[in-house]
């Protein structure tokens, strides 16, 4: 690939970094933008002059979602979310596509159980039914109701398959011959190469989990077990039940834009400060994990 890179036309070279930089523009300038909306003004973000850096830069945004008791809880909550639907998610992702990953004639069952893999990612069973699931299980207003239902990542389970197969046989039957049983050539020889698959499914639920507010809409009748996203999504500023001067003063400074703007910056940062840790391993993981077969 480097040789074919080296010794590529140099207009087509042109025009590669051309699109590359186009594209990492397209990323980076509205997020530059919502951070540069979220500490300015109401007047200018009002007017629409705001750019990329602050026009009449103040705090009122952020004062306003981070002096709160209920923003710091939920934040907890969202953490304990990730971390439990994470913990979850990568142990019953592994152990699942790993014995799918063999042959019918290691596992003559393989088949059945992946048409049904298949059967569950394309249709669900609606919102409905899987409230009354969970309802019936009394487990709405826990942190279970936000992990348990997602428990089972159909697709990453698909890229953990894909991947799995990638793994020389030779490397299983050299365990089986040394006497490992199929745990121990799971944790001892699969885990410890699937280094990229593992952080690409893991950077997927991560995301999934930390991103998702609808859940918390759904099987949370109390405010004060909404997850993070949930309760920024529900934020709304009612300036008439303000009766602080001071206070009010301070919300009408604020516009919704910029509020709004300083919800999206919120929710990004946790996300933007993991992602470099798993980036290195992310692209290979989901390209092997993708077309290996």
């Amino acid at each position: 690939m480097n040789q074919q890179v080296i010794g590529m036309n140099p207009v087509a070279r042109v025009v590669i970094w051309v699109l590359v930089i186009l594209l990492t523009l397209s990323c980076l300038l509205p997020l530059m933008n919502m951070v540069a909306i979220s500490f300015s003004g109401s007047e200018a973000v009002s007017a629409n002059a705001v750019g990329l850096l602050p026009k009449d830069a103040n705090l009122n945004s952020y004062k306003k979602l981070l002096d709160d008791a209920q923003f710091w809880h939920s934040f907890l909550i969202s953490v304990e979310r990730v971390i439990l639907g994470l913990l979850i998610n990568m142990l019953l992702t592994v152990t699942m596509a790993y014995p799918l990953s063999k042959s019918k004639l290691r596992f003559p069952a393989r088949e059945v159980y992946m048409k049904f893999i298949i059967f569950a990612m394309l249709f669900s069973g609606g919102i409905i039914p899987l409230f009354m699931v969970v309802s019936n299980l009394k487990l709405t207003n826990t942190i279970w109701a936000l992990v348990l239902p997602g428990a089972v990542p159909v697709f990453n389970v698909i890229l953990m398959i894909n991947f799995f197969k990638g793994i020389p046989t030779a490397l299983d039957e050299a365990a089986r011959i040394d006497g490992a049983n199929p745990l121990q050539t799971l944790v001892r020889i699969y885990l410890p190469i699937s280094l990229p698959s593992l952080a690409t499914v893991a950077l997927f639920s991560i995301v999934g989990h930390w991103n998702d507010y609808f859940s918390g809409l759904i099987y949370m009748s109390k405010a004060s077990m909404y997850p993070l996203q949930t309760y920024i999504q529900q934020l709304t500023v009612d300036l008439t039940t303000i009766t602080d001067a001071d206070r009010l003063k301070q919300l009408s400074a604020m516009s919704t834009r910029s509020f709004n703007a300083a919800k999206i910056v919120v929710s990004t940062v946790p996300l933007l400060v993991i992602y470099p840790f798993l980036q290195k391993y992310f692209v290979s993981g989901l390209t092997i994990g993708a077309v290996k077969g």
